[in-house]
């Protein structure tokens, strides 16, 4: 038995995680097309028809773009906090709703699944642990800062994937106008380069053997950026460098299975 995940895609036009156990496969937000979803799932073996439900994190469309699309094709349940249906509707229509809550954990199949309140500017944006067979996955984007509470729910985890949005100075010099530039770096924006290597330092408990770094702007941070930084953190701490992997927009990430 062994829990296995794949980050579909991410970045700041689009992000789907995939997880699976031994009984149970769910998508976690699903910000692409359909087509681009089933594509992503058939090359790392998978398909859309054997996905036994979809999490949402929060009603931001890269995060939900596919989601009416892909219950046109089939009724999956959809897991997500009632303020963010709420947000979504009328412009989504489910007959296989299941809530959850933030501070709560909720059990689908094999999979325990608990909520957090994420610092965004959502009206209610999660982060989560998923749990099975022993194995412990955080994941974690969008969110302007690391706050006490996400840092004690990301203790005790084997896999990690947390947003590492942008590079500080890229973003101060970048394209974007300064009304969006102060979003971002706002404390219900995204998280930059620093503040995860920070956290690789101080807040990780180091107990996490696969690391996976998500949500990376296109515009204001770069794949070896966004690494370097992290093995700066990571390397003193005897971290398995190998073991750590950067989430693209275009491909899926490597399988972890654990």
């Amino acid at each position: 038995m062994s829990v296995k995940i794949s980050v579909l895609g991410s970045s700041s036009s689009g992000n789907c995680t995939f997880i699976a156990t031994s009984q149970t496969k769910i998508l976690l937000d699903v910000g692409f097309s359909p087509t681009q979803i089933t594509k992503r799932l058939q090359s790392i073996g998978e398909s859309l028809e054997n996905i036994d439900a979809i999490v949402i994190s929060h009603e931001h469309s890269d995060h939900i773009t596919g989601l009416q699309g892909l219950l046109s094709k089939q009724q999956i349940p959809i897991i997500i906090g009632e303020p963010t249906l709420a947000a979504l509707q009328p412009s989504l229509s489910c007959d296989r709703l299941e809530f959850i809550a933030a501070g709560r954990s909720f059990h689908f199949r094999d999979l325990k699944i608990s909520a957090f309140s994420i610092p965004h500017d959502a009206v209610d944006p999660l982060g989560f642990t998923f749990e099975a067979e022993g194995i412990k996955i955080g994941h974690v984007t969008d969110l302007g800062y690391l706050t006490e509470l996400v840092i004690q729910r990301l203790q005790a985890c084997d896999v990690l994937v947390l947003e590492s949005n942008h590079d500080l100075d890229m973003l101060k010099v970048g394209p974007y106008p300064w009304f969006l530039k102060q979003r971002i770096m706002g404390r219900q924006g995204h998280l930059c380069n620093d503040v995860v290597g920070r956290f690789f330092m101080e807040g990780f408990d180091g107990k996490a053997q696969y690391i996976i770094l998500a949500h990376l702007s296109e515009s204001n941070n770069h794949p070896d950026i966004a690494r370097m930084s992290a093995v700066q953190a990571l390397e003193p701490r005897g971290f398995n460098l190998e073991h750590l992997f950067v989430a693209g927009k275009g491909t899926p990430s490597q399988m972890i299975e654990i």
